[in-house]
């Protein structure tokens, strides 16, 4: 395998302007990597660059063929080539059981949360065979609830369930090509989408109390240090949450 510098890095960061993907994109950048920032909302894109000059916005709905396929062909026309896709773009989507969900919430929940990984993913994975040297690294955000769920949290835990298989087969299928994927599961940590949760949760036995949060930074590094490992060094799964937050049985 061709050697490749892994201190300046092009990375592609999705749902990168605010909480988790603004967190890890800033240490990315920090770190000296040219990180492509994904988003709908420019504004806020911008001020997740602000100041960084190796920042480059792209503002785009992951969940559209036409918006992934444009963002990823400009990356291409840039840079000449992909080394990592953080596919932390996503959305909690409706709340209740199953039988209570709108059609057209669980879509729009399912098109964010699994159709938007696979679809970057596609790209990413086509840039990443056909680049010299080739191969690279794509680490999609999972959760907590890809194993254990919450209480009517149908539509977002399906979700997550999916990302794994899908982070599975990508493993297994971009292997050959040194292509490396990590699913990275994070409970709690404190952001604006999960600012209740520190104030109260509803619990498996009806109850409702504070769960502890952490600090997102820790994940950000996290982030930096799966991006620095060399392409024979995979991390298939791992996870990142709050000590004392309820996981196992949700207890």
């Amino acid at each position: 395998m061709t050697a490749v510098d892994r201190s300046n890095q092009v990375v592609v960061v999705t749902g990168a302007g605010s909480g988790l993907g603004r967190a890890m994109s800033v240490a990315l950048l920090e770190a000296g990597h040219q990180v492509v920032l994904v988003g709908r909302n420019r504004d806020t894109l911008e001020e997740t660059a602000a100041g960084h000059d190796n920042a480059v916005v792209a503002s785009a709905d992951v969940s559209s063929v036409d918006s992934v396929r444009s963002v990823f062909a400009s990356v291409s026309d840039k840079f000449g080539r992909l080394d990592v896709l953080v596919n932390n773009a996503g959305t909690f989507g409706p709340s209740g059981s199953v039988d209570t969900i709108d059609p057209a919430e669980w879509a729009s929940t399912v098109a964010v949360n699994l159709t938007g990984v696979f679809l970057c993913s596609a790209e990413a994975v086509r840039m990443m065979k056909s680049q010299d040297p080739r191969g690279g690294r794509i680490i999609n955000n999972g959760s907590i609830s890809a194993h254990t769920p919450r209480p009517s949290s149908a539509a977002y835990t399906a979700t997550k369930h999916g990302v794994s298989g899908l982070t599975k087969s990508i493993s297994l299928d971009g292997r050959d090509f040194d292509i490396c994927c990590t699913q990275i599961d994070i409970g709690n940590a404190a952001t604006d989408m999960t600012a209740g949760i520190g104030h109260a949760a509803r619990q498996p036995d009806g109850s409702t109390r504070a769960e502890p949060t952490f600090d997102p930074r820790h994940v950000a590094d996290t982030i930096v240090q799966l991006v620095g490992l060399p392409l024979d060094v995979t991390v298939p799964t791992m996870t990142i949450m709050a000590n004392r937050m309820p996981y196992v049985g949700r207890g």
